[in-house]
């Protein structure tokens, strides 16, 4: 299971659809979950929360991250699960999160250079944990 943590409100429309489609894709280990939290809140839960245990995987949404290829994302993905790791991503809100969060993140991850809206993160990151899981199991849908 992925865990994702996103900052803002759950979206409706488009966003929710977008979502919708990948996750219904997705198969264990791969499936995931959303936890929304208004921008305060986010930070303070961020701020309580003890992540980044042995038992936990930490990716941090940020531009200022290292980037992935979405085989290299699938492989990550993989190792985490074959050694029995929860994966928890976060998708920080319009303010991202504080040092103290990114320091405690095991890999702080950038999509691209650009910044984007933590709603349209919601459906590129589904899209890429959807591709992800094809890659992994040999499917058609990623080819290169």
């Amino acid at each position: 299971m992925i865990r994702i943590v996103a900052g803002g409100k759950a979206s409706k429309g488009w966003i929710l659809d977008g979502v919708s489609e990948y996750s219904r894709r997705l198969k264990k280990p791969f499936d995931v979950s959303f936890e929304f939290f208004e921008e305060d809140k986010l930070a303070r839960f961020l701020e309580k929360w003890p992540f980044s245990s042995s038992s936990e995987f930490v990716i941090l949404l940020d531009e200022r991250g290292s980037g992935l290829s979405s085989v290299e994302f699938s492989e990550k993905l993989s190792e985490c699960f074959n050694s029995s790791r929860e994966v928890i991503i976060i998708i920080g809100g319009a303010y991202g999160v504080s040092p103290e969060v990114r320091e405690r993140a095991d890999f702080v991850w950038s999509f691209s250079r650009q910044v984007f809206p933590h709603e349209l993160m919601r459906v590129m990151l589904a899209e890429q944990i959807y591709r992800a899981q094809e890659i992994s199991r040999g499917g058609k849908y990623h080819h290169e």
